[in-house]
């Protein structure tokens, strides 16, 4: 437990350090140029898709800690990888990068809000996380802080944070690994239980996700290309970040199962929207 409690904080404050070397102030203030897009992508974030995933919960009949965990996930700003697919598949990455920025910064608000909402609901636990401020201040500390220290550099040594964007990007996605293992190998038979439930779920959430967050801004004439990366944001969440709350903050294995399972599950679709996303532009091209 010691090695969890020590890891996963540390592991987590690599993975956004990594993500402030690939932030500037300019980011924050890039939103004003695109501001319907990022208002679309961010409502969708923070109201629209907590509201699928308690849909999502009451349908397949999750309770407890488990539907704490999805609510914990899908609370948890977009993921690094974001940016990446968001690439391959014809997005407006500088509209991602802003968007995680944004995100990582309310993420340190909402997410005690939306998890403490969810355990005094599915927990009856009045001593919910975002009635705590000793809990809020942890989540400040792993969440923005590691960022602000990233981005602090990135401005001081800006040769030298460029030059690392690959590698950390790479630890990234190695510590994502690393954490949905210790998550499984902590619950491991509460996983095998409920495999079943959480799986579909998880799948369906990454569907929805993708779909919601393309659709939807297409539909208030938010051009493709941001459309694109609004669907990446959405849909790829930061699993390290749920997993290593609900892993130290929470001190509640059971409740980590949920994002690990959604952490490994959530690249098939994106992978699949990726590879139409990216014919749709070929064949746009080559009809223009």
């Amino acid at each position: 437990m010691l090695v969890v409690q020590i890891f996963l904080p540390l592991a987590l404050a690599l993975v956004m350090f990594g993500l402030g070397l690939t932030l500037t102030v300019a980011d924050f203030a890039r939103v004003a140029k695109y501001p319907k897009a990022a208002l679309i992508a961010l409502v969708c974030q923070v109201v629209v898709l907590p509201a699928i995933c308690l849909g999502l919960i009451f349908a397949f009949g999750l309770t407890g800690v488990l539907a704490v965990g999805m609510m914990l996930l899908v609370a948890s700003p977009g993921g690094t990888s974001a940016n990446l697919f968001s690439h391959l598949a014809g997005g407006d990455v500088a509209l991602n990068i802003t968007l995680t920025a944004i995100n990582s910064v309310l993420a340190v608000f909402t997410l005690p809000v939306v998890v403490g909402l969810s355990m005094a609901h599915f927990m009856g636990d009045d001593a919910a996380v975002g009635l705590q401020p000793a809990k809020f201040v942890q989540v400040f500390a792993i969440v923005l802080v590691p960022v602000a220290i990233g981005m602090w550099v990135r401005g001081r040594f800006s040769a030298w944070a460029l030059r690392m964007n690959d590698p950390v990007r790479v630890a990234s996605v190695v510590v994502l690994v690393l954490v949905i293992i210790a998550a499984i190998v902590q619950a491991y038979q509460q996983l095998l239980d409920n495999i079943g439930t959480l799986g579909p779920v998880a799948l369906l959430l990454s569907v929805l996700s993708l779909l919601i967050g393309y659709y939807v801004p297409r539909a208030v004439k938010v051009e493709r290309g941001q459309a694109v990366a609004s669907a990446m944001e959405i849909g790829i969440h930061n699993a390290t970040i749920a997993i290593t709350l609900a892993l130290t903050v929470l001190n509640d294995e059971t409740m980590a199962i949920a994002p690990a399972v959604y952490g490994v599950l959530m690249y098939l679709p994106a992978a699949v929207a990726v590879r139409l996303l990216s014919r749709q532009k070929g064949l746009r091209a080559q009809l223009g």
